[in-house]
């Protein structure tokens, strides 16, 4: 028997007339005890002189990055791989005289000390991806995405690795039986791999990021994204409801990301005003002079009139008919107009297009459409802008004796307001 200091108990125990094997097992159990104890004393010690260097220093730094650090709890996990290299040291003593039991402790060991390392990895993580969301260049990146991608793994490295230490096989011949089974666990992981497919897709080609407004019709989401996960992507509705849509439609379904309209210098005001037709007609002269009383129109026909009259003499044609030559509309003058109107409206973004259009005529009228840009890109005050500049363009309508279209109620004709004479076509 050996007569080192491991051997002093149970010398002790043998000489008290216990029987061999007892005084071993006994031996063991007080040894194991007695290093548990003396493991759980070192781990707080450990914890609380880590704990409280780690506070003074985040309380001095300049840096807030040591501060989740300390949050996330790092210094507590890096506290306990002290005990667990004691219990390594102490495993062959206390388990001298039994074999097998130290073969079962030494894995035991290593597997909580992976676990311990994962542990301070995953805390690790936590504290980088809390700390870049503070910086503005971070802020708006899926970065709970990489956290889990990183995490995945590393908890799949782990587990191979506790799969090498149990079994006392190879990785390699792990990977090999893996691949036999591959189609089983495709399909038993099938959403979990398409997540984190398509949460790299998406990480990778900047598809969406915190903060964006979406639009996804097919599961009723239309508000910011609040947050991106493997497996999901949050959305945080404008009526405050939370609408959860898996990662992986990203990439297999259309949805619309606002982000284009955000970062640029306006919102897009597109709609069309539905212009009866039986009010379309050419002006006479007189109907020009009253329409020269518009302001935002008056240069337009000055010059625009002087040139007709020019073409139309020097052409010889004959006006008895409004119809021959060259004429100027109401629809024409009022489309002038509108273009004029918005190009001085304060809250029309000058820098990006401005256009008023005619679109094909339909059974309903002739649809006028406005196509221009809103300098303010927030919803309520857009909002606002485009129903300010439909109020006063369906107001002014009638000046340039036009109406939009209206199903029927009665067939009064259009009269034009202040007792202007733009008479009938």
């Amino acid at each position: 028997m050996d007569t080192g200091i491991q051997r002093i108990l149970y010398d002790h125990l043998l000489r008290t007339g216990m029987s061999e094997n007892m005084a071993a097992y006994l031996n063991l159990l007080i040894l194991l005890i007695g290093s548990l104890i003396l493991a759980g004393l070192l781990d707080f010690v450990v914890w609380k002189v880590l704990r409280a260097i780690s506070v003074r220093l985040a309380r001095k730094s300049a840096t807030n990055f040591d501060n989740y650090l300390v949050m996330h709890r790092v210094p507590r996990y890096v506290a306990r791989i002290v005990p667990l290299l004691l219990l390594f040291e102490l495993a062959p003593i206390i388990f001298m005289d039994f074999e097998k039991g130290g073969s079962i402790a030494f894995k035991v060991i290593q597997i909580l000390f992976l676990i311990a390392t994962l542990s301070i990895v995953k805390s690790l993580f936590r504290s980088i991806k809390d700390y870049l969301k503070t910086k503005r260049r971070y802020r708006d990146k899926p970065l709970d995405s990489y956290i889990q991608v990183f995490m995945i793994v590393a908890w799949i490295f782990g587990a191979l690795t506790i799969f090498a230490i149990v079994t006392e096989t190879s990785i390699w011949k792990f990977f090999t039986a893996l691949g036999a089974a591959s189609a089983i666990i495709l399909l038993i992981f099938k959403d979990s791999i398409l997540g984190l497919v398509a949460s790299i897709q998406v990480s990778i080609n900047d598809m969406v990021r915190i903060g964006d407004w979406i639009t996804f019709d097919k599961y009723g989401a239309d508000g910011d994204v609040i947050e991106i996960t493997l497996a999901t992507v949050k959305v945080q509705n404008f009526d405050k409801t939370i609408t959860t849509i898996p990662t992986y439609a990203l990439i297999s379904n259309s949805f619309k990301n606002w982000r284009g309209m955000q970062e640029s210098g306006g919102r897009r005001i597109k709609r069309p005003l539905i212009i009866s037709q039986k009010g379309i007609r050419f002006l006479s002269d007189q109907d020009v002079e009253d329409l020269k009383r518009i302001e935002l129109v008056r240069p337009y026909l000055m010059d625009r009139n002087e040139k007709i009259k020019a073409h139309n003499e020097s052409h010889g044609v004959d006006k008895s008919l409004a119809v021959n030559g060259r004429n100027l509309t109401n629809i024409g003058v009022f489309r002038k107009y509108v273009q004029e109107y918005l190009g001085n409206h304060p809250a029309v973004h000058k820098g990006m297009t401005l256009m008023v259009r005619q679109l094909q005529p339909e059974p309903h009228g002739i649809p006028l459409e406005i196509y221009a840009f809103s300098s303010d890109k927030r919803w309520e005050n857009y909002e606002y802008i485009m129903a300010d500049i439909f109020d006063h363009l369906l107001s002014a309508l009638p000046f340039f004796g036009l109406e939009v279209f209206e199903w029927p109620t009665s067939l009064s004709p259009i009269k034009p307001r202040d007792g202007w004479s733009l008479g009938n076509p």
